[in-house]
């Protein structure tokens, strides 16, 4: 479990491909001080495993899925990617309750830059259109953010100048893809409501 709140990028180190798996090795500076083989870290929204670590670099197995369901499969060597370190029992919940679970890779449709305010466009399946909502949640690429403007086939949110320099947000354009994960709370409240 995760908040969505960056704590820092890491770097693409090393890329190894295997039969139905990718290995990922992640520079985690700081980060990985205390960091065990088996502790969860969400990268760029993606609650992965740490296999293995040597000084702050780290490493994660991809499996088949993960690489066909989220935007990770597009990284390079010396690309850059959002860390957060799980959740602890008694930590402060600044974002929201963020899983690590990508419902669906995105578009990123358009950009608007204005003095100390940007807004991203992003285009939304009808599948999980039915979870986003003006002022509610939604993750992206491991970002705990609020939910602006809502449209048929998309969302919009609002960054400050602070998001765009912790996170990889600040590097991405137009037709960039992006991991999605919407709230938790919205799939329960909506699934209760069917029943």
């Amino acid at each position: 479990m995760f908040t969505g709140i960056v704590e820092r990028m890491g770097v693409i180190k090393k890329i190894e491909t295997k039969k139905n798996l990718l290995v990922l090795s992640i520079d985690l500076g700081d980060l990985a001080k205390g960091l065990c083989i088996g502790d969860s870290v969400s990268i760029s929204g993606v609650c992965l495993t740490v296999i293995a670590k040597k000084g702050s670099v780290a490493s994660f197995d991809l499996m088949r899925e993960t690489i066909e369901k989220t935007a990770l499969r597009q990284v390079k060597v010396g690309g850059r990617v959002n860390l957060e370190l799980s959740l602890q029992a008694g930590s402060r919940m600044g974002g929201h309750f963020v899983t690590g679970h990508v419902d669906e890779v995105a578009v990123i449709k358009d950009i608007v830059n204005e003095e100390n305010w940007v807004a991203f466009r992003i285009g939304i399946s009808k599948t999980n259109r039915r979870f986003i909502a003006p002022k509610a949640s939604v993750t992206v690429d491991g970002i705990s953010l609020t939910i602006g403007k809502v449209g048929v086939d998309y969302f919009e949110v609002y960054l400050i100048p602070h998001t765009l320099k912790i996170t990889t947000l600040g590097l991405k354009k137009a037709g960039d893809d992006v991991n999605i994960e919407t709230d938790i709370l919205a799939k329960y409240l909506l699934n209760a409501s069917s029943i």
